[in-house]
């Protein structure tokens, strides 16, 4: 598979389709093959564990000779990303604001799109701070619609932080002018905001550099999974995060046996002529579906071999 040579790797797809099973396995491949290797879950319902039959948790844990594995808890991050904007404030704002200040944080804790700004706050820290440190680094994320969010927020957060930075540059200057001669003063929000726009733009450069970074899908030979990695990958490409290849997973053997299975073959024939038709422009790896549940770093290996 062309995309293992790249040095980053996030792997989407439907809710129940095999992601974790497919990251894994492909972190097993590059591990075996001698690279240094970082795998990090961002779903929430998280699996690696029982993958590899210890517990990871949110700190980096050895799994096997060359491979790491770390799981990311969205509710944990995002208190951890609302604490450092406390932290950020002290000092900044008028002491008898800061009880009202620190509760409209909390508040904003649980609103829409503080746990993807949180999660992607901590896998921009992973990406600049880790890869040095790693050859591979393998993202197995959540269902479809939170990894396109995701995804997508370096283009919607460099808008958004650049009119920041705007706005607070023009409120600098007309104080400045109004009240202090002219001199140039200090403003720390100002710097902070200018930091987090470099490293959102270090990050943004990363995700769209395509020697580097590769994004793949995996799906089942099934109706909803294709037309959810259909609708996927047309949305990412809109945003220049270009999906080259399509895992499909479970893919039935060519005999099977009981009219049930032949009756599900047939269908199932119906669907890899719609994958193969849609997806012409894409690398297609397919899988087997295996007789028994993957479960161990053995097996994980029988699947890397397909890859």
């Amino acid at each position: 598979m062309e995309e293992l040579k790249k040095t980053i790797i996030f792997v989407g797809g439907k809710g129940g389709v095999g992601k974790t099973t497919i990251a894994a396995a492909i972190s097993m491949k590059l591990s075996d093959e001698g690279n240094k290797t970082l795998l990090i879950s961002t779903d929430p319902a998280h699996n690696l564990g029982d993958l590899f039959g210890q517990r990871i948790g949110g700190k980096i844990n050895q799994v096997k000779e060359n491979l790491y594995a770390l799981e990311i808890d969205p509710e944990l991050e995002t208190t951890n990303y609302i604490n450092q904007v406390k932290e950020n404030v002290q000092g900044l704002v008028n002491p008898t604001m800061m009880e009202e200040v620190y509760r409209m944080l909390d508040t904003a804790k649980a609103s829409p799109g503080a746990d993807e700004a949180a999660l992607f706050d901590r896998i921009i820290s992973i990406i600049l701070d880790e890869k040095p440190n790693f050859d591979k680094i393998i993202f197995d994320t959540a269902p479809t619609g939170h990894t396109i969010r995701l995804l997508t927020l370096p283009e919607l957060m460099n808008v958004w932080i650049e009119g920041l930075l705007m706005r607070r540059k023009k409120t600098r200057d007309n104080y400045v002018q109004l009240l202090n001669d002219g001199e140039p003063i200090e403003d720390p929000i100002y710097d902070v905001l200018r930091k987090r726009r470099d490293r959102f733009r270090e990050a943004r450069s990363i995700l769209l550099n395509h020697d580097e970074t590769a994004f793949l899908f995996v799906l089942n030979p099934e109706r909803l999974p294709i037309m959810e990695t259909e609708k996927a990958t047309r949305l990412l490409d809109q945003y220049h995060l270009h999906v080259k290849t399509l895992v499909v997973n479970k893919v039935l053997p060519e005999q099977v046996e009981g009219d049930f299975l032949q009756e599900r073959k047939k269908h199932e024939k119906v669907h890899l002529e719609w994958i193969n038709r849609t997806f012409q422009n894409k690398q297609l790896i397919f899988i087997p579906f295996f007789s028994k549940d993957i479960t161990t770093k053995e097996q994980l290996r029988l699947v890397s071999e397909y890859l």
